[in-house]
């Protein structure tokens, strides 16, 4: 059973996606995996999201083998082909896709843009990149631009200022430190009990995401954020 259902994710989330239907109001999230992924890594993210009243665009791309700058343009361009009727486009991005939003919102962003959730993303760059970048970015042409050189795309993106972002961090990320998260004009930042890789499927993180969506805040007690260190579900 456990195999036929990982069969049948894999599908769902490797499936071209189909023109919206005319006449669809729902507000529309653009989904972007991270770097060496595939969109099945934010299957069950989608499953949540279309559960709480969305309409979802899974969005995949070959995360190493093209500059951010291309999949910015790739980008852009399958939000305008999708966007259909949606009054609001929204995004949840993980790790590298979440610059790559940034280049598309810098430079091509979508009509009535919504608000986007970041996790685990390497805003100021990461040391992790850093470390790696002299050995792997001949082969991983993306991993150079999420340097922390004051040069580097990551550390270049403006956020345009109506832009309403909150970021999700992973205490335990191990990839992209809880520093390196944060972006300059975010609305609102969370830290959980995470790793990097898998944070997009904790119970508490896909919550706070369809939070963020729906209010532009994670929730906030006492001016304190809502489940700073959240438990694992």
């Amino acid at each position: 059973m456990c195999m036929l259902l990982a069969v049948i994710a894999s599908a769902a989330a490797e499936a071209p996606e189909l023109a919206p239907d005319p006449g669809d109001r729902r507000e529309l999230v653009v989904l972007v995996h991270g770097m060496g992924r595939s969109r099945l890594s934010m299957f069950v993210m989608a499953r949540s999201l279309e559960s709480s009243g969305y309409r979802v665009l899974n969005w995949g791309y070959p995360s190493t083998a093209r500059g951010v700058p291309v999949l910015g343009e790739s980008l852009a361009a399958a939000v305008r082909s999708q966007r259909g009727d949606a009054p609001r486009v929204h995004f949840v991005t993980h790790s590298l896709g979440s610059i790559i939003v940034r280049w598309a919102l810098a430079n091509d962003p979508p009509a009535a843009l919504g608000r986007v959730v970041m996790l685990a993303p390497p805003n100021q760059g990461s040391r992790s990149a850093d470390r790696y970048t002299p050995w792997v970015g001949w082969l991983l042409p993306p991993i150079r631009e999420l340097r922390t050189d004051s040069t580097a795309t990551a550390r270049t993106l403006a956020l345009p200022a109506d832009a309403e972002v909150g970021v999700i961090a992973g205490e335990r990320d191990g990839k992209v430190s809880i520093t390196e998260s944060h972006l300059e004009g975010e609305r609102d930042h969370v830290v959980v009990r995470a790793h990097h890789t898998f944070i997009m499927n904790r119970g508490d993180v896909r919550r706070l995401v369809t939070r963020f969506l729906g209010t532009g805040s994670f929730g906030h007690r006492d001016g304190r954020p809502a489940h700073p260190h959240a438990a694992a579900p």
